[in-house]
Protein backbone atom coordinates (compact mmCIF):
# COMPACT_ATOMS: atom_id res chain seq x y z
CA UNK A 1 0.00 0.00 0.00
CA UNK A 2 1.30 3.36 -1.24
CA UNK A 3 1.82 6.09 1.95
CA UNK A 4 -0.59 9.40 2.02
CA UNK A 5 1.33 11.19 4.67
CA UNK A 6 -0.21 14.57 6.58
CA UNK A 7 2.35 16.83 8.23
CA UNK A 8 0.50 19.06 10.70
CA UNK A 9 2.74 22.23 11.72
CA UNK A 10 4.34 21.96 8.29
CA UNK A 11 5.47 25.51 8.34
CA UNK A 12 7.39 25.90 11.00
CA UNK A 13 11.36 25.20 11.35
CA UNK A 14 11.54 22.01 10.99
CA UNK A 15 8.34 20.92 9.10
CA UNK A 16 9.00 22.87 6.24
CA UNK A 17 12.41 20.92 5.32
CA UNK A 18 10.57 17.72 5.92
CA UNK A 19 7.50 18.51 3.77
CA UNK A 20 10.04 19.31 0.87
CA UNK A 21 12.29 16.16 1.70
CA UNK A 22 9.35 13.37 1.91
CA UNK A 23 7.91 15.72 -1.17
CA UNK A 24 10.92 14.14 -2.69
CA UNK A 25 10.86 10.98 -1.86
CA UNK A 26 7.35 9.93 -1.95
CA UNK A 27 6.16 12.36 -4.97
CA UNK A 28 3.88 15.83 -4.22
CA UNK A 29 0.82 14.80 -4.14
CA UNK A 30 1.55 11.70 -1.56
CA UNK A 31 2.84 14.21 0.84
CA UNK A 32 -0.20 16.85 2.73
CA UNK A 33 1.26 19.92 3.96
CA UNK A 34 -1.15 21.58 6.90
CA UNK A 35 -0.66 24.39 9.44
CA UNK A 36 -2.89 26.68 10.96
CA UNK A 37 -1.39 29.47 8.85
CA UNK A 38 0.10 29.27 4.66
CA UNK A 39 3.64 28.84 4.75
CA UNK A 40 6.65 30.44 2.57
CA UNK A 41 6.03 30.36 -1.02
CA UNK A 42 8.53 27.04 -1.83
CA UNK A 43 6.16 25.17 0.17
CA UNK A 44 3.25 26.44 -0.68
CA UNK A 45 4.29 25.50 -4.67
CA UNK A 46 5.76 22.06 -4.03
CA UNK A 47 2.27 20.71 -3.30
CA UNK A 48 -1.12 19.94 -1.80
CA UNK A 49 -2.08 22.25 1.55
CA UNK A 50 -4.55 22.27 3.87
CA UNK A 51 -5.18 24.66 6.91
CA UNK A 52 -5.64 22.93 9.92
CA UNK A 53 -5.81 23.66 13.83
CA UNK A 54 -3.89 21.15 15.56
CA UNK A 55 -6.76 21.34 18.03
CA UNK A 56 -9.35 20.33 15.69
CA UNK A 57 -9.79 16.46 15.99
CA UNK A 58 -13.28 17.02 13.95
CA UNK A 59 -11.24 19.17 11.46
CA UNK A 60 -8.00 16.87 11.12
CA UNK A 61 -10.26 13.57 10.87
CA UNK A 62 -12.21 15.59 7.47
CA UNK A 63 -8.20 16.06 5.98
CA UNK A 64 -7.23 12.18 6.83
CA UNK A 65 -10.43 10.95 5.23
CA UNK A 66 -9.89 13.09 2.04
CA UNK A 67 -6.52 11.82 1.53
CA UNK A 68 -6.70 8.69 3.07
CA UNK A 69 -3.99 9.60 5.05
CA UNK A 70 -2.00 6.41 6.26
CA UNK A 71 0.93 8.36 8.37
CA UNK A 72 0.87 11.60 10.47
CA UNK A 73 4.01 13.64 11.32
CA UNK A 74 2.60 15.82 14.14
CA UNK A 75 4.95 18.90 14.19
CA UNK A 76 2.92 21.63 15.66
CA UNK A 77 4.34 22.38 19.43
CA UNK A 78 4.86 26.11 21.23
CA UNK A 79 8.38 25.78 21.99
CA UNK A 80 10.30 26.90 24.87
CA UNK A 81 10.90 30.32 25.28
CA UNK A 82 7.53 31.36 23.70
CA UNK A 83 5.58 28.54 26.32
CA UNK A 84 7.15 30.53 29.16
CA UNK A 85 5.16 33.65 27.95
CA UNK A 86 2.28 31.74 27.36
CA UNK A 87 2.50 28.96 29.53
CA UNK A 88 -1.63 27.60 29.60
CA UNK A 89 -1.51 28.10 25.51
CA UNK A 90 1.64 25.99 25.30
CA UNK A 91 0.54 23.31 27.52
CA UNK A 92 -3.05 23.43 25.59
CA UNK A 93 -1.53 23.05 22.29
CA UNK A 94 1.56 20.87 22.76
CA UNK A 95 -0.77 18.03 24.99
CA UNK A 96 -4.20 18.41 23.06
CA UNK A 97 -3.18 18.31 19.80
CA UNK A 98 -0.98 14.81 20.58
CA UNK A 99 -4.08 13.59 21.76
CA UNK A 100 -6.15 14.16 19.11
CA UNK A 101 -3.57 12.19 16.57
CA UNK A 102 -3.15 9.25 19.55
CA UNK A 103 -7.26 9.37 19.79
CA UNK A 104 -7.77 9.26 15.43
CA UNK A 105 -4.81 6.56 15.25
CA UNK A 106 -6.53 4.26 18.17
CA UNK A 107 -10.12 4.81 16.37
CA UNK A 108 -7.88 3.37 13.24
CA UNK A 109 -7.93 6.25 11.20
CA UNK A 110 -3.92 6.55 11.04
CA UNK A 111 -1.23 3.51 11.17
CA UNK A 112 1.64 5.54 12.03
CA UNK A 113 2.58 8.41 13.82
CA UNK A 114 5.55 10.59 13.96
CA UNK A 115 5.60 13.33 17.23
CA UNK A 116 8.93 14.86 18.15
CA UNK A 117 9.92 15.02 21.80
CA UNK A 118 12.99 17.66 22.93
CA UNK A 119 16.42 17.76 24.88
CA UNK A 120 13.70 19.81 27.13
CA UNK A 121 12.13 17.44 28.51
CA UNK A 122 15.59 16.78 30.85
CA UNK A 123 16.36 19.22 33.54
CA UNK A 124 17.82 20.73 35.91
CA UNK A 125 18.95 17.65 38.00
CA UNK A 126 19.90 15.49 34.81
CA UNK A 127 23.56 14.81 34.20
CA UNK A 128 24.93 16.93 32.12
CA UNK A 129 27.07 15.00 30.10
CA UNK A 130 26.77 12.20 27.86
CA UNK A 131 22.76 11.97 29.53
CA UNK A 132 21.52 8.52 29.05
CA UNK A 133 18.73 7.56 27.41
CA UNK A 134 16.86 6.50 31.02
CA UNK A 135 17.74 9.31 33.60
CA UNK A 136 16.28 11.83 36.02
CA UNK A 137 13.79 14.01 34.17
CA UNK A 138 12.40 16.73 35.51
CA UNK A 139 12.37 19.33 33.53
CA UNK A 140 11.79 23.19 34.60
CA UNK A 141 10.03 24.28 31.38
CA UNK A 142 6.08 23.52 29.95
CA UNK A 143 7.32 22.83 27.02
CA UNK A 144 9.55 20.00 28.72
CA UNK A 145 6.79 19.54 31.35
CA UNK A 146 4.43 18.76 27.69
CA UNK A 147 7.22 16.66 25.92
CA UNK A 148 7.82 14.64 28.97
CA UNK A 149 4.07 13.91 29.49
CA UNK A 150 3.45 13.45 25.97
CA UNK A 151 6.27 10.48 26.10
CA UNK A 152 4.64 9.21 28.68
CA UNK A 153 0.89 8.96 26.76
CA UNK A 154 2.68 8.00 23.54
CA UNK A 155 4.31 4.93 25.19
CA UNK A 156 1.09 4.15 27.02
CA UNK A 157 -1.10 4.17 23.96
CA UNK A 158 1.52 2.04 22.28
CA UNK A 159 1.20 -0.79 25.15
CA UNK A 160 -2.55 -0.60 25.55
CA UNK A 161 -4.16 0.31 21.92
CA UNK A 162 -1.34 -0.81 19.75
CA UNK A 163 -0.48 2.58 18.50
CA UNK A 164 2.38 2.36 16.26
CA UNK A 165 4.14 6.30 17.49
CA UNK A 166 7.39 7.33 16.65
CA UNK A 167 9.96 9.81 18.71
CA UNK A 168 13.20 10.82 18.92
CA UNK A 169 14.28 13.75 21.25
CA UNK A 170 15.69 16.89 18.89
CA UNK A 171 18.56 18.80 20.24
CA UNK A 172 18.75 22.16 19.07
CA UNK A 173 17.65 22.27 15.33
CA UNK A 174 20.15 24.80 13.25
CA UNK A 175 19.17 25.44 9.51
CA UNK A 176 19.58 28.36 7.00
CA UNK A 177 16.47 27.79 4.83
CA UNK A 178 13.62 28.37 7.65
CA UNK A 179 13.58 31.11 10.76
CA UNK A 180 13.68 29.27 14.08
CA UNK A 181 10.69 29.45 16.22
CA UNK A 182 10.98 30.81 19.32
CA UNK A 183 13.14 27.95 21.06
CA UNK A 184 16.38 28.91 23.39
CA UNK A 185 18.85 27.45 21.20
CA UNK A 186 18.09 30.15 18.37
CA UNK A 187 20.77 31.55 19.13
CA UNK A 188 23.18 29.33 16.87
CA UNK A 189 20.46 29.91 14.03
CA UNK A 190 20.11 34.23 14.44
CA UNK A 191 24.25 34.44 14.92
CA UNK A 192 24.99 32.92 11.21
CA UNK A 193 22.39 35.17 9.74
CA UNK A 194 23.75 38.07 11.40
CA UNK A 195 27.70 37.00 10.79
CA UNK A 196 26.73 37.46 6.94
CA UNK A 197 24.24 40.45 7.49
CA UNK A 198 26.12 43.24 9.96
CA UNK A 199 29.27 40.73 11.02
CA UNK A 200 28.51 40.99 14.53
CA UNK A 201 25.53 39.35 17.40
CA UNK A 202 24.96 40.04 20.88
CA UNK A 203 23.89 36.19 22.34
CA UNK A 204 21.30 35.79 24.51
CA UNK A 205 23.53 32.95 26.37
CA UNK A 206 26.70 33.34 27.67
CA UNK A 207 30.17 32.38 26.19
CA UNK A 208 30.20 28.94 27.44
CA UNK A 209 27.22 27.73 27.75
CA UNK A 210 27.21 24.15 25.68
CA UNK A 211 24.14 22.52 24.16
CA UNK A 212 23.61 20.04 22.24
CA UNK A 213 22.86 21.05 18.74
CA UNK A 214 22.22 19.32 15.33
CA UNK A 215 22.16 20.66 11.58
CA UNK A 216 18.68 20.19 9.77
CA UNK A 217 20.06 17.95 7.44
CA UNK A 218 20.89 15.26 9.65
CA UNK A 219 17.61 16.13 11.89
CA UNK A 220 15.57 15.47 8.47
CA UNK A 221 17.23 12.01 8.06
CA UNK A 222 16.87 10.50 11.25
CA UNK A 223 13.20 11.82 11.54
CA UNK A 224 12.59 9.87 8.48
CA UNK A 225 14.68 7.30 9.28
CA UNK A 226 13.17 6.04 12.25
CA UNK A 227 9.23 6.14 10.42
CA UNK A 228 10.87 3.91 8.02
CA UNK A 229 12.21 1.38 10.36
CA UNK A 230 10.53 -1.89 10.96
CA UNK A 231 8.43 -1.94 14.11
CA UNK A 232 10.39 -4.62 15.95
CA UNK A 233 13.77 -2.21 15.76
CA UNK A 234 11.68 0.87 17.48
CA UNK A 235 12.62 -0.66 20.98
CA UNK A 236 11.77 2.49 22.84
CA UNK A 237 8.00 3.81 22.46
CA UNK A 238 8.51 7.14 24.47
CA UNK A 239 11.25 8.94 22.48
CA UNK A 240 14.63 8.41 21.58
CA UNK A 241 18.05 10.34 22.78
CA UNK A 242 19.45 11.71 19.38
CA UNK A 243 22.40 13.52 19.16
CA UNK A 244 25.05 15.04 16.77
CA UNK A 245 27.30 17.68 18.26
CA UNK A 246 27.48 19.92 21.20
CA UNK A 247 29.03 23.67 21.94
CA UNK A 248 29.60 27.07 22.98
CA UNK A 249 28.40 30.72 21.58
CA UNK A 250 32.15 31.06 21.75
CA UNK A 251 32.98 28.21 19.86
CA UNK A 252 30.34 28.39 17.39
CA UNK A 253 32.20 32.16 16.80
CA UNK A 254 35.29 31.43 16.72
CA UNK A 255 34.16 28.81 13.89
CA UNK A 256 32.29 31.48 12.01
CA UNK A 257 35.60 33.94 12.30
CA UNK A 258 37.45 31.35 9.99
CA UNK A 259 34.91 31.98 7.12
CA UNK A 260 34.03 35.53 7.97
CA UNK A 261 37.31 37.01 10.02
CA UNK A 262 36.06 40.47 10.82
CA UNK A 263 32.66 38.78 13.16
CA UNK A 264 32.26 39.97 16.24
CA UNK A 265 30.45 38.58 19.08
CA UNK A 266 29.12 40.00 22.41
CA UNK A 267 26.71 38.31 25.29
CA UNK A 268 23.47 39.71 27.02
CA UNK A 269 21.85 37.24 29.16
CA UNK A 270 18.50 37.06 29.17
CA UNK A 271 15.84 34.49 30.84
CA UNK A 272 16.57 32.08 28.01
CA UNK A 273 20.35 31.41 29.84
CA UNK A 274 18.49 30.08 33.05
CA UNK A 275 16.36 27.64 30.49
CA UNK A 276 19.65 26.37 28.71
CA UNK A 277 21.19 25.63 32.20
CA UNK A 278 18.68 23.66 32.79
CA UNK A 279 19.35 21.58 29.81
CA UNK A 280 22.14 18.60 29.19
CA UNK A 281 25.32 19.73 27.70
CA UNK A 282 25.72 16.08 25.61
CA UNK A 283 23.65 13.15 24.91
CA UNK A 284 23.82 9.28 24.92
CA UNK A 285 22.29 8.36 21.88
CA UNK A 286 23.57 4.78 21.89
CA UNK A 287 19.81 3.24 21.71
CA UNK A 288 19.14 5.10 18.67
CA UNK A 289 22.26 3.48 16.63
CA UNK A 290 22.13 0.07 17.98
CA UNK A 291 17.86 -0.08 17.43
CA UNK A 292 17.30 1.60 13.36
CA UNK A 293 20.99 2.73 12.60
CA UNK A 294 21.11 6.25 13.53
CA UNK A 295 24.28 7.96 12.55
CA UNK A 296 24.57 11.65 12.06
CA UNK A 297 26.98 13.35 9.05
CA UNK A 298 27.47 16.81 10.28
CA UNK A 299 29.99 18.86 13.02
CA UNK A 300 30.35 22.21 13.90
CA UNK A 301 33.06 22.48 11.06
CA UNK A 302 31.07 21.37 8.06
CA UNK A 303 27.93 22.54 9.53
CA UNK A 304 29.19 26.10 9.43
CA UNK A 305 30.40 26.04 6.21
CA UNK A 306 27.69 24.46 4.76
CA UNK A 307 25.45 27.57 6.36
CA UNK A 308 27.44 30.27 5.56
CA UNK A 309 27.19 29.51 1.44
CA UNK A 310 23.76 28.37 1.51
CA UNK A 311 23.35 31.94 3.03
CA UNK A 312 25.49 33.70 1.34
CA UNK A 313 23.64 32.49 -1.82
CA UNK A 314 20.11 33.19 -0.38
CA UNK A 315 20.41 37.00 0.44
CA UNK A 316 22.81 37.52 -3.20
CA UNK A 317 19.11 36.59 -4.40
Amino acid sequence: MNKQILIIGACGQIGTELTLKLREINGKNAVIASDIREGNEELMQSGPFEIIDALNKDGIEKILDKYAITEVYLMAAMLSAVGEKYPAKAWELNMNSLFNVLNLAKEGKIKKIFWPSSIAVFGPTTPKQKTPQKTIMEPSTVYGMSKLAGERWCEYYFNKYNVDVRSIRYPGIISWKTNPGGGTTDYAVEIYNNALLVGKYDSFLNKSTKLPMMYMDDAITATIKIMDAKPENIKIRSSYNLAAMSFTPEEIALEIKKFVPNFEISYHEDFRQRIADSWPQSIDDSKAKEDWGWKHKFDLHTMSENMLNSLHKKFEK
